[in-house]
């Protein structure tokens, strides 16, 4: 049963010019007031519980729903694509190998066996030839030491691991979930939660240090429901970086630019999308990050998606038009960041005036105390 209908964004926000004042496209047009008490710090007891926002485009409608009603709106022969990408336990606590110092160190992309890129704090006390000696969880020094390589231009550190054979295979054992900063967590009493819940039902590909959390709703039971109405559910993988926790600094959205992470798209999902494509039945993206990787290799490939693997730094905000995407589900996302650039770009594909529609559609999610960010409910964009 729908419990709130509201026929018009346009009569819930007041933005009189918007459209001839949105050239360049700002930063700050995607700020908003939310209280803190909808930032999620806990998920909901079962995945599919999650409250669902339901979108459409076309009429300015908003529905609010449960998200275990995703299959009403699943129509027969749409292809439901996911990121499967597996989260990582990056974040690990070291002491200066002499001085006892303490340093936290978030692993975030890996060069070569023991060789990674991380972020270190304090970083100022992170100097080249550094070495830190690694912590297992309950704080007590390991055999394993991290020297301090070389650093980048972004301030991250180039981190070489000695006395393990590979750090990458015992960060299960050792490394705690990488949550973002907004979840609270002043002891690790909730880390078996965090470890289980901060990670999709269907995470198979190592190498995210940040959750894919649209596909965090997701259970046994929802797939097989859409697979029974006829949907198709395929997969792709986007390593999430460091970046996704990056604000955008730059006054206009031209002047930013993304971290790269790392994508793959197989046969099996390039043949499906294909196949859907030609027919003429839609294609599904759960989450921003499946929807850069279908509009990376569609932008690369002239439109076509293909099988690919590679690296991307797509950037997607209005006007943007799409080529590989018909419907979106996705989280509520921080003001300002990448994340709902793309979200409003996709509200109204080719115009600015999806800023519009997302903004209203968000006024709507605090109005009826929806919850917010990576363990917070889902946005269905149709």
């Amino acid at each position: 049963m729908v419990s709130h209908i509201f026929r018009s964004c346009k009569s819930l926000v007041t933005l009189p010019s918007f459209a001839a004042s949105f050239t360049p496209v700002r930063t700050a047009d995607f700020s908003y007031d939310l209280p803190p008490e909808l930032i999620a710090q806990e998920p909901v007891s079962r995945r599919d519980e999650s409250r669902m926002l339901v979108l459409s485009r076309g009429t300015e409608v908003v529905e609010h729903r449960k998200f275990q009603d995703l299959v009403d709106y699943i129509q027969p022969g749409d292809v439901l694509v996911l990121n499967d990408s597996r989260v990582i336990p990056a974040r690990l606590r070291g002491k200066n190998e002499i001085t006892g110092g303490e340093f936290e160190l978030f692993l975030a992309e890996e060069n070569s066996q023991n060789d990674w890129w991380a972020l270190v704090r304090p970083g100022r006390r992170a100097r080249i030839g550094t070495r830190i000696r690694v912590c297992g969880r309950e704080g007590n020094p390991l055999e394993m030491v991290a020297t301090v390589l070389e650093t980048n231009a972004e301030g991250h550190r180039r981190m070489l691991f000695s006395g393990v054979e590979d750090i990458g295979a015992v960060l299960e054992a050792i490394g705690q979930v990488p949550l973002p900063p907004y979840i609270r967590r002043l002891d690790q009493t909730r880390a078996p939660l965090d470890r289980e819940r901060y990670q999709t039902i269907f995470a198979a590909a190592r190498g995210s240090v940040a959750a894919p959390t649209a596909g965090l709703h997701f259970t046994p039971e929802v797939l097989a429901q859409v697979r029974a109405k006829g949907g198709h559910v395929v997969f792709i993988t986007l390593h999430v970086g460091l970046g996704t926790f990056a604000p955008v600094k730059t006054e206009t959205l031209a002047a930013h630019t993304l971290h790269e992470e790392r994508f793959e798209l197989g046969t099996d999902t390039a043949t499906a999308i294909t196949a859907a494509r030609r027919e003429g039945r839609r294609v599904l993206a759960v989450g921003t990050t499946t929807v850069r990787v279908l509009e990376t290799i569609a932008a690369r490939h002239e439109g076509l998606i293909v099988p690919a693997s590679g690296r991307t730094r797509i950037f997607i905000y209005p006007p943007y038009h799409f080529r590989a995407v018909d419907a979106l589900l996705t989280n509520f996302h921080l003001p300002n960041s990448t994340l709902l650039m793309l979200v409003s770009a996709f509200c109204s594909p080719g115009s600015t005036a999806g800023r519009d529609l997302a903004m209203a559609a968000y006024a709507q999610a605090v109005k009826h105390r929806y919850r917010f960010f990576s363990y917070g409910d889902a946005m269905l964009i149709l």
